[in-house]
């Protein structure tokens, strides 16, 4: 997100995102044990775009092929009300319900990800979300889509982690208090 709390532009632009080397390996090793990619429709969308044969780009660096490999691997829940079909290991869910998420939870396995910001919103209004990692982007948009949407009732959290990459992105790690 950016420093005023943007997590795209005002137009979907996400080309401000500083993602270096050591960011993306950040990414793959805490991604890479998790257990499935739970997607909002535009967030599949957009990963399904590049991901699956990203490694066979050969300027790819070596975190951009591991991490094609770990999407195309990784089971997905795509949660849309529209999306006929999906691709790459990933299942269709036409609504979120708690029941079932707290059921997945205790799976054996590792964590969950939630990857789209309406998505996210919909999982934090209904307490799903056990820990936020927060990547602030070194840059401030005066404008876009806010991370977390205006009105929402307060979310405590309390700060498990921080860390500075060399690209000036800082990962704000919370749990819930």
């Amino acid at each position: 997100m950016s420093i005023d709390g943007y997590f795209e532009g005002p137009h979907r632009e996400l080309d401000w995102h500083h993602v270096d080397e050591e960011l993306h390996q950040h990414f793959n090793d805490v991604l890479a044990p998790m257990s499935v990619f739970l997607d909002g429709r535009v967030n599949y969308e957009l990963m399904a775009q590049h991901w699956p044969h990203a490694d066979e780009n050969p300027n790819a660096s070596a975190p951009e092929r591991e991490f094609a490999r770990i999407w195309r691997e990784m089971p997905k829940i795509v949660y849309s009300r529209t999306l006929q079909h999906a691709d790459w290991n990933a299942t269709i869910a036409r609504e979120v319900v708690p029941a079932d998420l707290e059921k997945l939870k205790q799976q054996p396995g590792g964590d969950m990800v939630v990857g789209g910001a309406n998505l996210a919103a919909t999982f934090t209004r209904y307490g799903l979300i056990d820990e936020y990692r927060l990547y602030v982007q070194p840059v401030v948009l005066g404008a876009g889509h806010p991370l977390f949407p205006p009105n929402n009732p307060p979310l405590h959290l309390r700060l498990d982690e921080t860390r500075q990459f060399g690209n000036g992105v800082v990962l704000l790690r919370y749990g819930r208090a």
